[in-house]
């Protein structure tokens, strides 16, 4: 078995892979990030009036126990569209999706393919937390649904790419394991659509970052390919 100098060592080694030379503190970031990610929700002037036809959402119980509804963040005429299932708590509380510990773990994969979070538009499949962040239910998906498609069709993206296998499940309505979801380009609202990990998920299981980062390689040419047909 590995001792802890060698634990440790593999530790750092994942870490500098994934922040570089940049430590990630939470408590220290989180008033920085939220000011800077709702600048970006300013200039969103379709969606940020989208936003406020639904945000006071109750098509389901969950509109009763949310802290806030999360609505997106983002460039609103992106070419790449992140969606994820559903926000946890601290996109509860803060009100913008992927944000903490996994938001700035998709930070730093998207740095990976020279992308910055304001190139991009992230939401998630569900405006409201489920409580203890379990898996969305089929009725919360079917009433929230229309609402991602409006979101769609304002950012008109080129490519969509859902996070975490709960995601693709629903957006794609199967049972496939994320490895038969990963690696494939689908459909979806007739724009194409990769699977990949949730960043929540490799922050759990680190030694899955290096097919994270192929994933987001793929996503990359997949993009370019887009931009050379069209």
């Amino acid at each position: 078995m590995p001792n802890f100098t060698e634990k440790l060592s593999g530790f750092w080694h994942w870490y500098h892979d994934l922040y570089n030379n940049e430590w990630y503190i939470e408590a220290g970031l989180e008033k920085f990030e939220k000011k800077k990610l709702q600048s970006i929700e300013l200039k969103d002037s379709s969606l940020k009036k989208f936003k406020k036809e639904i945000e006071n959402c109750q098509k389901c119980s969950l509109g009763k126990t949310r802290t806030n509804f999360v609505f997106g963040v983002g460039n609103e005429k992106a070419e790449l569209m992140f969606v994820g299932e559903a926000p946890g708590k601290d996109e509860d509380l803060q009100g913008i999706p992927f944000v903490g510990r996994a938001g700035q773990l998709l930070n730093r994969l998207l740095k990976h393919i020279h992308l910055n979070r304001e190139d991009v538009y992230i939401a998630n499949i569900l405006k409201c937390r489920p409580p203890k962040n379990r898996d969305p239910l089929p009725e919360e998906v079917e009433k929230c649904l229309p609402y991602l498609h409006k979101q769609i069709e304002l950012v008109n993206p080129k490519l969509l790419v859902a996070l975490g296998k709960v995601a693709g499940q629903n957006l794609l309505k199967s049972q496939f394991s994320l490895s038969n979801l990963r690696k494939r380009i689908w459909q979806y609202q007739n724009i194409p659509l990769i699977v990949t990990f949730h960043p929540a998920y490799i922050l759990r299981y680190p030694a899955m970052l290096d097919e994270a980062l192929e994933d987001m390689k793929f996503i990359k040419k997949e993009l370019e390919s887009l931009h050379s047909t069209g």
